[in-house]
């Protein structure tokens, strides 16, 4: 029987980006593709992005140090987190590869040798485990699917998508999609076959058998990447790529160089540890392993043992006849401090969460929830590995009144077990120990329990048992607890929010700064006596080592996960305390604290927080696809252990392969036998000297390019993988390479929302860079994701930006070629404003003055220098959006007033200055934007060479008192449009006006000669305290001085403030003389007045003494007073 179409048409691929931005007229848009493909081809033909270090011939090998190697020759080596190559990229990897790629091309501008190259990542089990759904279904169906039925396609709601997380679009298969469902159909459908997912996702059905061998995945979707990464305009050195896995025998040779080096400086251990397990694929299931729960780690605790010592009446029968007569059956509560067990004073379960007891042996049973029984067989806690039996099931409820004996109770005789409605199946055991003292949840509950004894079915005196002190706190007391639930007013067990407050201080304050009053280890700190008393317990035979993942983990299998004990190979990560190298991880907190740039305090204090939890990780995994362990060939290793210092790899790829597979030697004519250990120890300077049939020079030649690139200036990733790859980067450039060459800076962004909302294919909110690109090109592209943001808050792409890009470079290209191509000269304003009435020519702005320079010309090149002077400011701290918004949207503001002011004032724009703008303009935009500002830089300034070779325009500093002038005529004409808006305002509501806005007016501008008498003390405070005036010292003795009124005086201060820091001369600013003729700009502002303001026939600007009356009273210099009147 054929395929069925309904389900799978129901799975369009292009319904996943349904809800996105519709684009109608492509008309510029279609303009500026043409010119991208023309540039991307003219860079890729010239080889324009592949630098390479400084050759042995240009300086002698070791002639001079690295370091001064590397100042001689500046250089930048930006990397990004290589992508998974389980299908296409989407637009959120386009923002996160943006950062390396503008940061890329500024430091090209600054004339550094500037590399990005990028690999492509398939190791590990995602890409092994979907190819392997797909040979189950091929022998279940056939190898185009031809035996699948209607029935066989029907939806399995149980089955997420996800587990094969690909995205390709229809040209990348070379079929069209056929189906085209709704809307409602595409938002109801999962699937559930691998291969259902596949079609989904655009594979012609033809092709789908291919990806059952997982290399066909390798084969297919770098090459695609390649494809989408290229058309985006990125500034990659593409001989330097590669994939991983034993695909490429040369990186297949590296990783097995790391990992032996890591094995013998001690980094690499072998032996039994926790570690998030997945039984079906039985192997450990790290963070690339999973399609949930990724940053989940184990958590370790104590299982007590609380024998029964009499069953519920409700237990008993069941009990009785489900176990033999003599079984000893404890309940088994998963504790964190073992130390507070003095203070039990009874138990609690989930009344409604069902239980089972489980064999341990033949004589003993825990009672528990199935899923820590399930966490238990992993541990070698029962007696057959990774099997658990459960001889009966009962609900919580049918164990309450249940005695059982707590161990280390003062209440010796038993205690109860009671019910908690907050207890979670999800959670430890299910079983929560109660101590009332010290945890403020027990203590809420039990309070709770004994006002309402008749209400829970429970005898009162149950929860009547004595608290005693156990740990004495400076904070809180000897019960802590109590306290706590009393200072917080806690109500109820329902006051969760105040509760886990609580919890958290009596936790923190107990185990720092606490002292046990009680048991064995009276007097000692809480710190030391956790262990001990953990130890005591578990050799009395009262307690045993218990662990799970502290949250829910799914295997890319869609198995859910456990924590097992194995026998395996980690790598020792972590502090002392948390039983790894503590040395090694004092190595990299000490480098994360002194020297590496994270660009912000919070990545830093991620990075601080992540190394001071960190723990052993295991480095090995037998499924899945990958290097093989050197020394234990039946395991591979894991794919965040072979992906944490290959931007080392980058430096010699080309040497090695010339393509990504290794499958053609690359310019050293080296095989990868020949990459040896000892090989690779001398290109990473770990020894001076080697033994190799590879030539001396060849040698010396990768040597130089390590040496010369590293250490990596920039890498770049999700803020996610500070928790663990971005980490480990720093892990394991500690361990293997000297000081010198550890990395410089690391910069992590947050995820990309998309219009507002997150991405997800099942609301149709999901966006490929590839779609991305064919939308709205690669430049306004571009821009939107600069647009997006630059911190560690999740981004927002919103099409609407990348839309309304198009439109803007695209008028922005059609001015310049029009000012360029089409300018009509005149050397005198006279001449100007012939030609402009002569109608001789289609735009106005054509007509350009040469000549000398005036007032709207100097302050329109001195905003120009500000905005160039900020905009570097912005892109060397990476603060791509801001550059945008100086570099692009301020300078095309500052272009449009100038444009403005020239025309109102009949004199037109400067000639010089307009080629000034345009080259400018391409010039800080060429990072963001390089096809465009590539365009203009060659076709319509025609500059001899690329603008990828250009250097960042080097300009004068801003000028304070054209600025100064500059920010008056801004404030004015605001306040004077703001003024009459007012009035149509009143008008509109029938309010009086003190004129009619709508009729003919006047505006006379007061414009003050002196400041007014009470300014002179405050002059004369801020004088007294220069240099350096502290002014929160100065604003606060003014506030207070008689005869001085603050209203006035602190923002007179603040003016001065701001004038003194934007470095104005101290004595104009004191003897409060303004920067520049106020009255000679005010006469230049006349123009644009009249035409700015609705029927202004006439303005008038006076000049206004002290003592002057009526509205010409509150003018100072500065902030002049006007009047509106009508005529």
């Amino acid at each position: 029987m054929s395929v069925a179409s309904n389900p799978v048409d129901a799975l369009d691929p292009r319904n996943s980006s349904i809800n996105t931005l519709k684009i109608e007229n492509t008309e510029k848009r279609d303009h500026l593709i043409k010119i991208e493909k023309k540039y991307q081809k003219i860079w890729a033909d010239s080889k324009i992005f592949e630098s390479d270090a400084p050759t042995t011939t240009e300086v002698p090998f070791h002639s001079i140090p690295p370091a001064e190697l590397r100042a001689q020759k500046p250089k930048y080596f930006g990397t990004v987190a290589y992508p998974y190559m389980n299908g296409t990229l989407h637009v959120g990897h386009g923002f996160t590869f943006s950062k390396v790629e503008f940061a890329a091309g500024y430091a090209r501008m600054q004339g550094k040798r500037t590399l990005f190259p990028l690999g492509f990542h398939c190791t590990g089990m995602a890409i092994k485990a979907c190819a392997d759904k797909l040979v189950r279904e091929i022998g279940m169906f056939g190898s185009n699917f031809e035996g699948c039925k209607d029935e066989d396609l029907a939806v399995d709601s149980k089955v997420e998508a996800s587990s094969s997380p690909i995205q390709v679009s229809p040209r990348e298969v070379g079929t069209k999609f056929a189906g085209s469902k709704s809307k409602v159909a595409a938002k109801s459908i999962k699937a559930k076959y691998q291969y259902q997912i596949m079609l989904a996702q655009g594979i012609p059905r033809e092709d789908i058998h291919r990806f059952a061998d997982p290399y066909h995945w390798v084969d297919v979707f770098p090459s695609i990447g390649k494809q989408d990464l290229t058309r985006f305009g990125l500034r990659i050195d593409w001989r330097r790529s590669f994939v991983t896995t034993d695909a490429n025998p040369y990186y297949d040779a590296f990783v097995r160089w790391q990992m032996n080096r890591l094995k013998e400086l001690g980094k690499i251990k072998f032996g039994k540890r926790y570690t998030v397990y997945s039984p079906k694929d039985g192997q450990a299931c790290l963070d690339h392993d999973r399609s949930q729960g990724e940053g989940v780690n184990v958590q370790e605790y104590t299982g007590i043992k609380m024998e029964v010592l009499q069953w519920s009446d409700a237990a008993t029968k069941i009990v009785d006849e489900a176990l033999p007569e003599g079984a000893r059956v404890y309940f088994v509560p998963a504790t964190l401090r073992p130390e507070t067990m003095y203070g039990q004073t009874c138990c609690f379960v989930g009344p409604k969460i069902t239980y089972g007891i489980f064999k341990r042996s033949q004589h003993e049973y825990f009672f528990c929830s199935e899923r820590a029984a399930r966490n238990m067989a992993f541990q070698g806690i029962f007696p057959e590995w990774g099997t658990f039996f459960k001889m009966a099931e009962l609900q919580g409820a049918d164990v309450i009144g249940t005695l059982v004996n707590a161990p280390l109770s003062v209440h010796k005789d038993g205690v109860r077990i009671l019910p908690m409605e907050t207890v979670k199946a999800t959670k430890g055991t299910g079983v929560v120990t109660c101590v009332p003292s010290d945890s403020p949840d027990d203590y809420a509950v039990v309070v709770e329990l004994n006002k309402k004894s008749q209400y829970f079915g429970i005898k009162k005196e149950w929860a009547e048992l004595e608290i005693i002190p156990i740990i004495e706190t400076p904070s809180y007391g000897n019960l802590a607890a109590p306290t706590l639930v009393k200072q917080m007013k806690i109500n109820s067990p329902k006051d969760a929010k105040q509760l886990a407050e609580a919890k958290e201080l009596a936790y923190k304050e107990g185990f720092y700064r606490g002292k046990m009053i009680y048991g064995d280890f009276k007097g000692r700190p809480v710190q030391e006596a956790k262990d001990l008393v953990k130890r005591n317990l578990i050799n009395e035979g009262n307690a045993f080592d218990y662990a799970e993942p502290e949250g829910l983990v799914i295997s890319r299998s869609a198995d859910e996960c456990v924590a097992a004990h194995l026998d395996q190979w980690y790598l020792n990560y972590g502090t002392t305390a948390n039983g790894g190298d503590g040395e090694w991880c004092d190595q990299v907190h000490g480098h994360v604290d002194r020297e590496l740039n994270t660009f912000s305090s919070e990545a830093k204090n991620a990075f601080q927080q992540t190394l001071d939890w960190l723990s052993q990780w295991a480095c090995a995994r037998s499924y899945g696809l990958g290097s093989k362990l050197p020394w234990d060939e039946k395991f591979l290793v894991e794919s965040l252990s072979d992906s944490t210092i290959y931007q080392s790899y980058y430096t010699v790829a080309h040497y090695l392969h010339k393509d990504i597979f290794g499958k053609e030697r690359g310019i050293g004519n080296v095989t990868p036998e020949q990459m040896t250990d000892q090989v690779w120890d001398y290109i990473f300077t770990r020894r001076d000297d080697v033994k190799s049939e590879i030539s001396r020079e060849t040698l010396q030649s990768m040597r130089r390019e390590f040496e010369y690139w590293y250490p990596v200036d920039l890498r770049v990733s999700g803020k996610d993988l500070i928790r663990n790859h971005l980490t480990f980067f720093l892990y394991i450039h500690v361990a293997l390479f000297p000081k010198e060459f550890w990395p410089r800076g690391v910069r992590v962004n947050g995820h990309l929302l998309l219009n507002g909302e997150k991405m997800s294919k099942s609301t149709g909110n999901f966006l490929t860079l590839s779609e991305a690109v064919e939308k709205f090109g690669a430049d306004a592209t571009r821009v939107a994701i600069a647009d997006a943001g630059d911190g560690l808050d999740d981004a927002n792409f919103e099409e609407s930006v990348a839309n309304s890009s198009i439109l803007k470079l695209f008028e922005l290209n059609k001015w310049c070629e029009e000012m360029i191509n089409d300018a009509h000269l005149e050397d005198s304003e006279e001449q100007y404003i012939q030609m402009r009435g002569s109608h001789q020519v289609r735009s106005i702005d054509v007509v350009q003055r040469t000549g000398e320079k005036g007032f709207w010309d100097q302050l329109f090149e001195n905003e120009l220098n500000t905005l160039v002077n900020e905009t570097k400011t912005q892109y060397e701290s990476l603060q791509f959006r801001t550059a945008l918004k100086s570099g692009f949207y301020d300078f095309t503001s500052a272009r449009d007033s100038y444009r403005e002011a020239t025309k109102a004032a009949g004199i037109g724009m400067h000639h010089s200055l307009i080629r000034q703008y345009i080259s400018l303009q391409a010039l800080l935009l060429a990072p963001v934007a390089p096809h465009w500002a590539e365009h203009v830089h060659l076709e319509i300034l025609r500059n001899a060479s690329t603008i990828q070779n250009a250097r960042f325009p080097v300009v004068p500093a801003a000028q304070p008192g054209l600025a100064a002038a500059q920010t008056y005529i801004r404030s004015t004409t605001s306040s004077i449009i703001a003024a009459e808006t007012a009035q149509h305002k009143r008008m509109a509501k029938g309010k009086a006006v003190s004129f009619d806005p709508k009729a003919p007016k006047k505006l006379t501008i007061f414009c003050a000669s002196a400041f007014p008498e009470w300014q002179d003390p405050c002059i004369e405070i801020v004088r007294a305290a220069c240099p350096g005036p502290d002014f929160k010292a100065i604003i606060k003795r003014v506030s207070t001085t008689k005869g001085i009124d603050a209203k006035k005086a602190v923002p007179f201060l603040q003016a001065l403030k701001r004038r003194l820091e934007a470095g104005e001369n101290e004595s104009e600013v004191f003897e409060r003389k303004l920067p520049f003729d106020e009255l000679k700009v005010l006469h230049e502002m006349v123009p644009g007045l009249k035409q700015t303001v609705r029927k202004c026939e006439e303005v008038l600007v006076i000049r206004v003494e002290r003592g002057a009356e009526g509205v010409a009273e509150a003018a100072v210099p500065g902030a002049p007073t006007f009047l509106f009147e009508n005529l």
